[in-house]
């Protein structure tokens, strides 16, 4: 609506002759294709990457649903050309009403301020005058074992600030997910120092009522069109019928739209240096809750501006593929099937390209898709937790006579160092273990013909040595897999004509 608005505003309307006839108010179509480019490219929802014949395309859509007509009033078809035949606007604009909006203001969720004190609570130090009292006393009133009660010396609240705050969300996060994935230290698999615990705590609170992360930054986020594209077809058809005029193939067009946006990402949602961890929850899907737990606490790791991408993406995923009143988007292929193959690489892939990416990024995905809602929200049980820890830390403490007071803050440790052996030994299970579960999957799975079951081999072989020689060490272990197809016997009929030839010898009943 907004481009069309702005083009029949814009779009300079004149006397032009043609055939001995003149038109009044219309346009040469290549003035047309100049007017638009020139708007699109400077408008902020799409830019100077937009081309002509992109625009001329355009155009064709306008021509076909009567936002343009050509001078004697046809229109319909998209057999719009660069050229000088002329069109004009036709008299009433083709422009559905904007939906209105709610009245309802929105709520406005405020981040905890970590910085701010407590109601009756003071950030200084407080001089209390030392407190004693005998034995006899004491025991009288508390029933407790005998003895004196020490001097109270400062009663202080420990200052935290943001940056303490976020170093502890750090720690206790990762963790968590070391213990979630079951290895003793994250070396093998994250890089810590990449982790940005500003990340954690604005994916654990600036979200809106619908779990969804909400960004400080408005330029990160994904463009209005594209929004509308996806919530178009995640609530098809409602949607679609009240806001847009829908043609033969609207939807495959529109979807079209969204995968080339995904596409053209250059780093995938669930960024190259999670890697690693994700291929790591491959090796838990057989335990249900545990890979959905070691997924909710990875997730939270990534910038915001990729979570909400990937919130947003999953659920329009997942809606798409239990929809029956959408129309296929594909003549070949299931719904379910199509969002896997188009979104998998715009999700998960590492930076390498491995040959095997697809695979590990489509059961992920797979697994993404079934489970969206859980994984895609905050853990409550680890929010509680560090909240939990953070509030025993500010609370007042009180110090007693002789104890020492100037001792510095030191954030908690989660981690131990370990011996080269056990290092290797995690190193194996922790990272190779859901390689080697892929393999055996491969290798088992007979739904697949015995050259393309050969043809994944070889590629797995050449990404994973070490693996394919765990499993296949000897070249007559790998043979057992294909035994059976190579012990069948030849046909009667192939051996009968593999015999010498033997000569005619006629028989009595041939006899005169």
């Amino acid at each position: 609506n907004e481009i069309i608005e702005l083009f029949r505003a814009g779009m300079p309307l004149r006397k032009h002759r043609c055939r001995f006839k003149t038109y009044e108010r219309c346009f040469k179509a290549s003035e047309a294709v100049d007017c638009l480019h020139e708007l699109l490219g400077s408008n902020q929802n799409f830019g100077p990457e937009v081309t002509r014949d992109q625009t001329i395309k355009l155009l064709k859509k306008f021509l076909k649903n009567h936002v343009i007509e050509d001078i004697k009033g046809r229109w319909g078809k998209e057999d719009f050309q660069d050229d000088g035949q002329l069109y004009r606007f036709p008299p009433s604009s083709p422009l559905k009403p904007y939906p209105k909006k709610s009245s309802c203001r929105k709520e406005v969720i405020k981040f905890p301020d970590w910085n701010e004190p407590k109601a009756g609570t003071s950030q200084e130090y407080i001089s209390v005058k030392p407190i004693t009292a005998s034995s006899e006393m004491w025991y009288k009133r508390h029933s407790i074992a005998i003895g004196e009660v020490p001097a109270c010396k400062h009663v202080f609240r420990r200052e935290l600030t943001q940056t303490n705050i976020e170093e502890i969300w750090k720690s206790m996060t990762l963790a968590q997910l070391r213990k979630a994935l079951g290895l003793d230290s994250l070396d093998e698999v994250l890089d810590t120092k990449l982790v940005n615990s500003t990340y954690i705590v604005q994916n654990t609170y600036n979200v809106n009522k619908q779990g969804v992360v909400t960004l400080e930054d408005k330029s990160k986020e994904l463009p209005h069109w594209i929004l509308s594209a996806m919530k178009c077809l995640a609530n098809w058809p409602s949607y679609s019928s009240s806001k847009h005029a829908t043609y033969s193939g609207f939807e495959r067009d529109v979807f079209k739209t969204i995968v080339d946006y995904f596409g053209q990402m250059k780093e995938p949602l669930l960024t190259f240096n999670f890697f690693d961890v994700f291929v790591s929850v491959l090796g838990l899907l057989q335990k249900h809750n545990k890979a959905v737990e070691a997924l909710q606490i990875s997730c939270l790791l990534l910038p915001p501006e990729n979570r909400k991408g990937l919130q947003l993406l999953v659920r329009m995923m997942a809606k798409i593929s239990c929809n029956k009143d959408l129309p296929p988007l594909s003549e070949s292929v299931r719904t379910r099937t199509l969002m896997v193959q188009a979104f998998s690489r715009c999700i998960l892939r590492s930076k390498d390209e491995m040959d095997l990416d697809e695979l590990l990024s489509a059961k992920l995905v797979s697994f993404l898709m079934d489970n969206y809602q859980e994984i895609l929200s905050v853990p409550s049980t680890l929010k509680s937790s560090i909240e939990e820890h953070i509030i025993h830390l500010q609370r007042v403490q009180i110090k007693y006579a002789g104890a020492e007071t100037g001792t510095a803050f030191t954030p908690p440790s989660f981690c131990h160092q370990i011996s080269t052996d056990e290092f290797e030994y995690q190193r194996t299970t922790g990272s190779q273990e859901p390689l080697a579960a892929l393999l055996e999957e491969i290798a088992m799975n007979k739904e697949i013909s015995v050259k393309d079951k050969k043809k994944k081999l070889k590629k797995f072989q050449k990404s994973y040595p070490e693996v394919y020689r765990e499993r296949f060490p000897t070249p007559e272990t790998e043979a057992m897999l294909f035994a059976e197809k190579n012990k069948q016997k030849p046909p009667i009929l192939m051996w009968a004509l593999k015999k010498p030839f033997q000569p005619f010898h006629r028989t009595r009943s041939f006899r005169m």
